[in-house]
Parts: C-alpha cells; sequence; structure tokens
C-alpha cells in the first residue's frame, strides 16, 4: 500500500497529505520512553506504565506492517537498565517473559521475524531458553523483522564488535577498515535505521546504536510512549519525508540525481519508440 493512501486511511480528514507519495523508511529504531512517568502522572505503579508500553508496541508494528517497513528496532532494556531498583528490573523482566510467551505466535502468524538483540549471559536461563525458542520459531518469517535490544548498549556492541574481529583477523591489527569491523556488529547485514524515534521528551540517544545511527534521521517528541498512538506515529513518518537525506552530498546533487531518475524511464521510453 502506497504511503499516501494509507495516510488518506487512516489520518483525520483535514489531516496534512503525505509529502513526497510512496517514501518510507526501510528501517525505524526507537527509544520507548516515558513509561514510568505515564504511570505516575495516573498515580499508578510504574509497571502499569511498562504495561501499557507493550499496547503501544503491538499499535506500533501493526502500522509498520501496513506501511511496509522492513525492520523496526526497539530499545527495550538498555545495558544501563540493571541500575534500576531491583523490583522494577524483576517485573520488567517477568513482563518480558510474559510477551515471549503470548505474543510469538502471533509475530510468526503475521510474518514478522524477531530477534534479540544484546548480551545474553545475564539473563536467567529460563529467559534464554524463551528467547532461543522464539527466534527459531519465526526464523522463516520474512515480512518484518522486529528487533528488540535487551541488556544492550550501542558501547558494548561496538566493542564486542572488535573483539571478534581481533580474535577472527590478528594478522591485521593497525590496519582495520570500517568495512572490516560492520560484519561483527550485532546488526551485520541490516540497513541502517533510516528514522530514528525517542518519545518521552528527551533528546539525547543514550548509548543506542551507536555506530548505525550515523546516518538516520532523528526525531524527538514530548509524547511518552504510552501516548504514542497512530496520530503521533503518523506524524514522525511524516518529518522523515520532509527531509532531504544528503550522505555526505550538497542538496544541488540530491537534485539533480532526482530529476535524473525522473527523466530516466521518459528518456527510455522515447528511444524504444525510434
Amino acid at each position: 500500500m502506497k504511503l499516501s493512501r494509507w495516510f488518506r486511511k487512516q489520518a483525520q480528514s483535514k489531516a496534512e497529505p503525505a509529502v513526497h507519495d510512496g517514501v518510507c523508511p526501510r528501517h525505524i529504531a526507537i527509544i520507548m520512553d516515558g513509561n514510568g512517568r505515564w504511570a505516575k502522572r495516573r498515580l499508578l505503579p510504574r509497571v502499569a506504565g511498562h504495561r501499557q508500553g507493550v499496547e503501544t508496541v503491538r499499535s506500533t508494528v501493526r502500522q509498520c506492517l501496513e506501511i511496509g517497513v522492513e525492520h523496526l528496532t526497539l530499545f527495550a532494556f538498555s545495558s544501563e537498565n540493571w541500575r534500576r531498583p531491583v523490583e522494577e528490573v524483576t517485573l520488567l523482566m517477568q513482563l518480558f517473559m510474559k510477551a515471549l510467551e503470548q505474543e510469538v505466535g502471533k509475530l510468526n502468524e503475521h510474518g514478522i521475524r524477531l530477534r534479540i538483540v544484546g548480551d545474553r549471559s545475564r539473563f536467567a536461563p529460563e529467559l534464554q531458553a524463551l528467547i532461543t525458542a522464539a527466534e527459531t520459531q519465526t526464523a522463516g518469517s520474512s515480512r518484518l523483522t522486529l528487533h528488540v535490544c535487551a541488556n544492550y548498549g550501542g558501547r558494548w556492541d561496538i566493542a564486542q564488535a572488535v573483539n571478534r574481529l581481533v580474535e577472527a583477523h590478528p594478522e591485521r591489527a593497525g590496519e582495520y577498515q570500517e568495512q572490516d569491523l560492520e560484519p561483527y556488529l550485532c546488526f551485520a547485514g541490516v540497513p541502517e535505521p533510516d528514522l530514528f524515534i525517542r518519545t518521552g521528551g528527551e533528546e539525547r540517544i543514550s548509548n543506542f546504536l551507536l555506530w548505525q545511527l550515523a546516518y538516520s534521521e532523528l526525531y524527538f517528541t514530548p509524547t511518552l510512549w504510552p501516548d504514542f498512538d497512530q496520530t503521533a506515529f503518523i506524524e514522525a513518518i511524516r518529518s522523515f519525508q520532509r527531509r532531504q537525506r544528503r550522505f555526505g552530498q550538497t542538496g544541488d546533487q540530491i537534485e539533480a540525481a532526482q530529476r535524473a531518475a525522473r527523466m530516466a524511464p521518459a528518456a527510455t521510453t522515447d528511444s524504444s519508440r525510434g
């Protein structure tokens, strides 16, 4: 489904139309911030915010499927989150296990592959087993890949990649290039995020995908994650569509390439008539 059609179907009657017909981020990465504050404002325990956040995950996955996003990466639990109160960490682990038990069948049914990205060694054996089973069960799905970062940190990712590279090619020490390291990163073979979203009002990356976000479009919103609904998602996509992605080139170069691409089909058609 083209984005313009999807916007007309999903948005309100006077909503702004899509800026660039058919432009869709291939990979979206999200820091889901604000669950605790959402609960606090309602005089609820923090875990209530996390439970509501799971509902937003479901909604976001559905919307990604509808517009054709290929990869969705969610920062569920950072390596720094172990510093939170023990009670909250325990409840988060329980919620993680429950989600794996209840959602994996639905993911597979809808063609969604699940990947858990991060250092699993600190997780309980039971949770590690659930993760392995979930990844195995959904391995054949290809409609959307859902990457859930748990006990993950961008610095950890780079450090473990360096260690693996040195172990594999010690003879090349001092001569490594960027392309040598990339195959050892957790997201090797995955297109880098086109759009990074952080909810909750903070405007920082917080040790998330430090290597992979080098050229991503960054979008920050004060909306708390449990309130990040369909309308908020649409606005994030529109923001992405309004931007010109240059990758080190000038705006004039990008516009010239776009003009050439638009003219190419017409030129091909004219030559075929001759």
